[in-house]
């Protein structure tokens, strides 16, 4: 698949891991840097969502979607484990359990830019999880260095998922974050804790990033 995401926020914590043991499969090996476990809340929106060889199908290629992830390790491979995945497209909703066997939840969501600042709201259907914040960039455009923490968070090339006792990795390609530093009011945000993680009361490390290019493989069994 292609996909396009715009005006992304990510608004990262420090979670002693713990806390995430019980609430990541046993089959991935949590993924520390100097001991410590990171959990992130990322909205944002995409657009040209499509299948490599079709055009974008109009009403269900461009939305929003909010994730909240952390990081694993399986065969000296590191990648993103994902708690929710939130899209405001029942369509992507859809396949995305069906054939990337991810737990995607539909919601009522909106991102919007007024004057430089993304107003960005979220509020899952039918179940608890709610995020409000508005943020934007607050310095010119930095790629992550290597052997850094925001190098560490952003530069994966892969998700993992069980689907019945199964795991499988889904590789994904872009060139390195186009990373700003960035300031963030946030108003609500219960989506960590709908999946059974309490983040510590310090403010988050943030960074934004306003395009990234991504193409997505199918899954593969490890």
């Amino acid at each position: 698949m292609k996909q396009i995401w715009h005006d992304l926020l990510f608004a990262h914590w420090p979670v002693a891991a713990e806390v995430l043991r019980s609430l990541v499969p046993s089959e991935l090996l949590l993924d520390t840097l100097d001991g410590q476990c990171w959990v992130g809340v990322v909205p944002f929106w995409m657009s040209g969502v499509r299948p490599r060889a079709l055009p974008p199908l109009p009403g269900l290629s461009r939305f929003p979607e909010l994730n909240v992830r952390t990081y694993v390790t399986l065969k000296g491979k590191s990648g993103v484990y994902f708690f929710s995945l939130d899209a405001a497209s029942r369509f992507a909703v859809w396949g995305a359990r069906r054939f990337y066997h991810l737990p995607y939840f539909f919601g009522k969501m909106k991102s919007e830019q007024r004057d430089g600042v993304i107003h960005y709201t979220s509020s899952r259907h039918k179940s608890s999880g709610e995020f409000r914040a508005h943020y934007r960039p607050t310095s010119e455009i930095r790629p992550p260095q290597e052997r850094t923490l925001e190098h560490w968070l952003t530069e994966r090339y892969c998700l993992y998922t069980i689907h019945r006792g199964i795991v499988y990795r889904c590789e994904i390609h872009h060139l390195p974050w186009p990373l700003q530093q960035a300031e963030a009011e946030v108003e609500v945000n219960t989506m960590a804790q709908a999946a059974g993680i309490q983040l510590p009361r310090s403010a988050p490390l943030l960074h934004f990033s306003r395009r990234q290019d991504v193409l997505v493989w199918p899954l593969r069994r490890v």
